[in-house]
């Protein structure tokens, strides 16, 4: 009897908690950003690419005026509660990796910035308040060019802008806020490098 109690205590299985699904970890910034292949041949990676401290500091060399200005407007991001951000830039001339986004009237140039929010409010509010300057447009006041909402293809809480020579997305999707500026390019590599980032923003 004593056996059999020994033996039934063995086989009993112990239950074992299932572990819960690990949530999807969010795509890295330097990750999310436009690539070296997602740009048109005869575009250069700029050296100011990766980190945003890494842009701000080449910016800050080479025009110490635009510098400061675009990293105040960096500066209001990260109050907003951006985490960490990157920055891509590829130009068929060097002059435009230093250059004020969207001023450069005849190089061809493709920017891409990212930045990672804690959570989808302050990423939406982020957006709303403007992504280095650029602002979305108020509802019902557009201009010709610019497109908001859903009709962009990138959401609500998106914008786009398209007049030669200038193209740009901004855009808020999960705790992301992306902007894009191209100058000099057609619509196929505008809605291709659109389509690049917004497929990594999860």
């Amino acid at each position: 009897m004593l056996t059999a109690l020994v033996a039934s205590c063995q086989s009993t299985a112990t239950p074992v908690a299932s572990p819960l699904p690990s949530p999807t970890p969010h795509t890295a910034v330097a990750a999310a950003v436009l690539q070296a292949g997602e740009v048109p041949a005869g575009l250069n990676q700029c050296p100011g690419s990766g980190p945003i401290a890494t842009y701000l500091t080449t910016l800050a060399a080479a025009d110490p005026a635009l510098g400061s200005r675009v990293a105040a407007q960096w500066q209001q991001l990260h109050a907003a509660g951006a985490i960490d951000a990157a920055i891509s830039l590829f130009a068929a001339d060097p002059a435009a990796c230093t250059a004020q986004l969207a001023a450069t009237s005849k190089i061809q140039a493709a920017t891409s910035f990212v930045a990672v929010f804690a959570d989808e409010g302050e990423a939406d509010r982020a957006w709303e308040s403007g992504v280095f300057g650029f602002v979305p447009p108020a509802p019902g006041l557009l201009s010709p060019g610019l497109v908001r909402g859903v009709a962009t293809g990138l959401g609500l809480s998106s914008w786009t802008y398209d007049r030669a020579p200038v193209q740009i997305a901004c855009w808020h999707k999960s705790v992301f806020v992306a902007l894009l500026v191209l100058t000099n390019l057609d619509a196929t590599a505008f809605k291709s490098a659109t389509a690049a980032v917004d497929a990594r923003l999860n």
